[in-house]
């Protein structure tokens, strides 16, 4: 917990520097998790030690339960001061990537293990901080879609060979939203409750009128632009670690379980420590109540990026590099997987 605790509060810390007092710590945020992780993860080596079987993380409840609440003053508080206009220019800029940074990758990692705890009140922040990135669907989609049918094609979230980001994004997004919508609507009338999709409506509208009463047009336009880019990394995470890998059909029409080789993994251990160990993506697949300081890596059984989750996002972006990168990578897998056996990961 030491390694996750140090390198998402650093980040923080310098994240509320810089709203508060300007200068060199919007900088310095927007240096750390970008230089200072790549140059970190080439650094202190390709992976952290998993950790003991059967251990139990407390303290991995706690820190995510500070990361969720500090994600509020952080994404309101840069929107309110980057709309401000007290900033000099290279300050706005400097803050603005930073903190999107900071909310596409730790926000958005924090959120998605929140919604997986099976607690309520962890769960709800977990729905609110989506809510707030206007990406409230993403708490129905992620649990009632994704998880179902991840690597086949009844996923939208899961990348088809070939298939470049930027089309794959505006395909995930609609997706997502209409299926985690008949998920829900069909929960809602078994169980007569109030329809999830209108508590994120009205968040997001709340968020919105709030913003733009507080800190006028100038405010609301860093706001919404915070969010999509948050959005766009969450998409850019999604299609990464599930580019070009499907589950095979069996007799009778099934499809094989998801399992270890249907998921794009990273080893490397300083951004996997700033994104809760998001990378280490099959093991969350097998066992997605396993919290995130307990997920496992196998490099035998797992297909392995070449590269940090990061830095696989930003090639993703220039789709004719992406494929030149990874589409062999994904076929030989493919190959391989039809003549060897599922394994299995241990509960």
């Amino acid at each position: 917990m030491t390694r996750f605790t140090i390198i998402t509060l650093t980040l923080v810390a310098l994240l509320a520097a810089g709203l508060v007092l300007g200068g060199g710590y919007a900088g310095a945020a927007l240096f750390y998790i970008t230089v200072f992780t790549f140059f970190m993860d080439k650094i202190a080596g390709l992976a952290a030690p998993d950790a003991p079987k059967g251990a139990e993380f407390p303290a991995g409840l706690g820190l995510s339960v500070v990361l969720g609440l500090v994600h509020f003053p952080l994404l309101f508080g840069g929107a309110l001061t980057i709309g401000s206009g007290r900033l000099e220019a290279w300050e706005g800029i400097a803050l603005f990537f930073g903190l999107a940074l900071f909310l596409g990758q730790v926000s958005n990692s924090n959120a998605h293990e929140l919604i997986h705890r099976g607690a309520r009140a962890p769960r709800a922040l977990g729905v609110a901080v989506y809510t707030s990135l206007l990406f409230g669907h993403h708490a129905s989609a992620h649990r009632l879609v994704h998880h179902v049918h991840a690597a086949t094609d009844r996923d939208p979230n899961t990348a088809r060979l070939g298939e470049g980001f930027w089309r794959y994004a505006a395909r995930a997004w609609a997706g997502s939203f209409r299926q985690g919508f008949r998920a829900e609507q069909a929960l809602s009338a078994r169980k007569r409750r109030l329809h999830p999709y209108a508590i994120y409506g009205g968040g997001a509208l709340a968020a919105l009128v709030g913003v733009g009463l507080l800190g006028g047009p100038s405010a609301l336009l860093a706001y919404v632009g915070l969010c999509i880019y948050a959005q766009l990394q969450l998409l850019l995470s999604d299609y990464v670690q599930h580019y070009g890998l499907m589950r095979a059909p069996r007799e009778g029409g099934r499809l094989e379980p998801m399992g270890a080789r249907h998921s794009w993994n990273a080893r490397q251990g300083f951004s996997s420590g700033l994104m809760l160990n998001a990378p280490r993506h099959s093991d969350h697949h097998a066992n997605p109540g396993r919290a995130y300081p307990g997920l496992r890596l196998d490099r035998e059984a797992m297909p392995i990026l070449p590269h940090s989750l990061p830095v696989m996002a930003v090639l993703a972006l220039v789709p004719p590099l992406w494929r030149r990168v990874m589409d062999r990578r994904a076929r030989a897998w493919t190959r391989a997987a039809s003549f060897a056996p599922e394994p299995v990961l241990a509960e």
